[in-house]
């Protein structure tokens, strides 16, 4: 509790340095933190889709089921391919009833007879969703090639581009962040120096010299990225009913799998909001006693 006392009454001393190293934290905790989530989001509601059947070629009526065969031989053989799924016309009347079993008007005028077997192709790669549809297209007998091709490639683009400019916002951000604490502490250094040559003087080890600074550092990066995850709640909040509403027909989403231990990314619940918080929480404060770190390495001799 005293070396608590001790830490933050340093801090009080300088509080416009103090306010200005919390305050580029902060905005680079809220920032990566935006970008985070947008590339977690992209990523999990992609894999989502690519869990869905993909492509989805319907076949003409007269196609026999030996061609049928055939072609999901063919299909299976090829790497670009992940699975294959082969729908008869029962199937597909099961599914038609499934979708329709609130309008029974709907459900009295289809029949087996009129609804055509396909096949529901999954690949490999989204990437390769162009590269399947065409071969499919020249094939004899195919009726229809059903390919949702705008939305997977606008759901790639837009997963790619996160991650890169993640990666150079985040990259520029913590720079920028280190670079400010490191002239903060410098700063606090160069005010204590009479007072840091005396503890030499006594006997003070570095690391004793160091720990008041490595300690403002850390509570520098508490403070900074609970603010930040503060900031991006109200920012969901505020967008809350936009994104139910965007994302209606999509179906809880677990993040990256996790859903054993309740961690959903959409809707967030609870359990994903806490552990988003201790992520925050504690990569801050590891950035703030890198900051300092590297700054009372270079200027405490």
């Amino acid at each position: 509790m005293g070396t608590f006392s001790n830490t933050w009454r340093h801090i009080r001393r300088s509080p416009y340095q103090a306010f200005a190293a919390i305050s580029v934290m902060t905005l680079t905790f809220l920032v990566s933190g935006m970008f985070f989530l947008l590339s977690v989001g992209s990523t999990i509601v992609l894999k989502y889709f690519e869990q869905k059947p993909q492509i989805i070629i319907f076949f003409k009526d007269t196609k026999k089921e030996a061609d049928v065969n055939e072609l999901q031989d063919r299909l299976k053989l090829m790497d670009k391919v992940a699975s294959v799924k082969f729908v008869s016309k029962e199937d597909a009347l099961a599914i038609y009833k499934e979708q329709y079993k609130n309008d029974p008007l709907l459900l009295e005028m289809v029949s087996a007879d009129i609804l055509p077997p396909s096949l529901e192709i999954y690949a490999s790669k989204p990437e390769y969703l162009a590269d399947i549809a065409n071969f499919l297209n020249k094939q004899p007998n195919v009726d229809e090639v059903n390919f949702q091709k705008n939305i997977v490639e606008r759901l790639v683009s837009l997963t790619t581009v996160l991650r890169q400019t993640s990666i150079a916002v985040f990259t520029f951000l913590i720079i920028t962040t280190i670079v400010v604490l490191m002239t903060t502490t410098a700063f606090k250094i160069a005010l204590k120096k009479d007072e840091i040559e005396l503890l030499q003087l006594l006997g003070a080890t570095r690391w004793y010299i160091q720990k008041p600074f490595l300690e403002e550092g850390i509570i520098f990066g508490f403070i900074a990225s609970t603010l930040a995850f503060l900031s991006l709640s109200l920012l969901y909040l505020s967008l809350n009913g936009f994104l139910s509403s965007y994302l209606s027909t999509i179906p809880p989403l677990a993040f990256y799998g996790l859903s054993t231990l309740r961690l959903y990314v959409w809707p967030p619940n609870i359990e994903f909001v806490i552990l988003i918080y201790f992520i925050t929480v504690f990569f801050g404060m590891i950035i703030g006693f890198i900051g300092t770190m590297m700054a009372s390495s270079k200027y405490i001799k």
